[in-house]
């Protein structure tokens, strides 16, 4: 019986030892993925207050590297972004600009810091820094967003 339960203590630990634990940043890959959409989520939600009732504009997710474009299911975190931005595209004269911009997370031990911004029009938008958390109910948001810009 001890051996057995030797044995079954090593299986457990060689098994912990072999499966890396993703931080708060995730493990690269997939597990940042989802971290990612995540923290977006919760801003989109908590701060934007995106829902039904209030349709967000053409979604931008930006690096200044344009190495980092998320994909995020964004039904399982509660938010829609029905459509996207792209920055390159052709404009119509006159045509009315509008996006929600969200930069790539920056993950610490205690969670995680993200650059937004808004656009509703050539001269009216705002930009924020927000600080969010991941506990038991998800990633939220730890406390109001500080402004950055505003046009």
């Amino acid at each position: 019986m001890r051996t057995v339960a030797l044995a079954c203590s090593a299986l457990v630990l060689t098994a912990c030892a072999s499966t890396p634990e993703p931080g708060p940043g995730g493990g690269g890959g997939q597990e940042t993925n989802q971290n990612d959409c995540a923290v977006i989520a919760a801003v989109a939600k908590e701060h934007y207050q995106f829902g039904p009732n209030n349709v967000p504009p053409p979604l931008w997710l930006f690096s200044e590297a344009g190495d980092w474009s998320p994909r995020c299911d964004w039904s399982r975190y509660g938010v829609s972004f029905p459509r996207t931005f792209d920055p390159d595209a052709p404009r119509a004269q006159g045509e009315r600009v509008q996006w929600v911009q969200f930069r790539k997370p920056v993950y610490d031990g205690a969670g995680a810091t993200i650059e937004a911004g808004i656009l509703h029009g050539p001269l009216a938008g705002m930009g924020v820094e927000c600080r969010v958390v991941s506990g038991i109910a998800g990633w939220t948001l730890a406390d109001q967003c500080r402004n950055t810009w505003i046009s």
